[in-house]
């Protein structure tokens, strides 16, 4: 029996593929999870090129410590996206980190400081009552989900390609889905995503990655060797990749 590998984030990027409708390559890709927040150019199966990725916290990591800040449970981003639904427009404005300068990197500490110091503010004033968490959730989130929008933006401009994929625990949120249908519609391009049981971790989007690699003869051996930090771009290309559709 043959045994392979797979690559973690892999599996998140290809979710889209278990769909009725799977993306066509090439296209770029939006990877947002609780340790990543990545963007990449996708060619096929194994052809990757990473656009940018974040240079401290992931989306979904600041997700979770914001939603820490507010007294709410893990995973955070479910809970600060439900607390955000009865926030008030406009109370708060948060930064759109690194939106201010050219390229396609992420940052998402600072914004994380920015939610404790607006929280303890707040807290010190005797004002944080359950609407003004709401409203800081509100303001946190709509500042996650713009900085993202606005880095895929730059991202399918730059390669030219018509097609975003958003994949991840993070890409389940409703507030950037609606934010990136917006500006893919105004730039003529598409978006696809995974249904919510295909976002977070899931054996489906392991078996359908491994799945297509098997089938290309790939394979390594008797065990698998585990590797703690194994770039993306440096997986094996599979020749004449499979734009769509499940493995027969």
């Amino acid at each position: 029996m043959p045994v392979l590998g797979v690559h973690h984030m892999e599996g998140h990027l290809l979710a889209p593929m278990l769909e009725d409708n799977p993306p066509a390559f090439p296209f770029v890709a939006l990877l947002v999870s609780g340790g990543h927040t990545q963007l990449v150019r996708v060619d096929g199966i194994g052809a990757y090129e990473m656009l940018g990725e974040s240079v401290d916290d992931a989306a979904g990591e600041a997700f979770d410590k914001a939603a820490k800040m507010l007294g709410l449970d893990y995973p955070g981003g479910p809970r600060v996206a439900a607390l955000a639904e009865k926030g008030t427009p406009g109370r708060y404005r948060f930064p759109r980190p690194m939106t201010d300068r050219p390229g396609l990197d992420f940052s998402f500490s600072g914004l994380k400081t920015f939610t404790l110091n607006t929280v303890s503010a707040a807290r010190d004033a005797g004002g944080l009552d359950d609407q003004t968490r709401a409203d800081i959730a509100l303001a946190f989130e709509t500042a996650v989900v713009e900085t993202l929008t606005i880095k895929c933006r730059r991202a399918l401009e730059q390669t030219g390609c018509k097609r975003l994929v958003i994949a991840g625990g993070v890409s389940a949120n409703k507030r950037l889905r609606a934010a990136l249908e917006a500006m893919t519609a105004k730039l003529k391009a598409g978006v696809f995503y995974a249904r919510p049981e295909f976002c977070t971790d899931n054996g489906a989007m392991i078996a359908y990655a491994g799945a297509q690699r098997l089938r290309a003869g790939q394979q390594d051996g008797e065990r698998i060797v585990a590797v703690p930090r194994w770039p993306m771009n440096t997986l094996p290309a599979i020749t004449e990749p499979r734009s769509t559709g499940l493995v027969d």
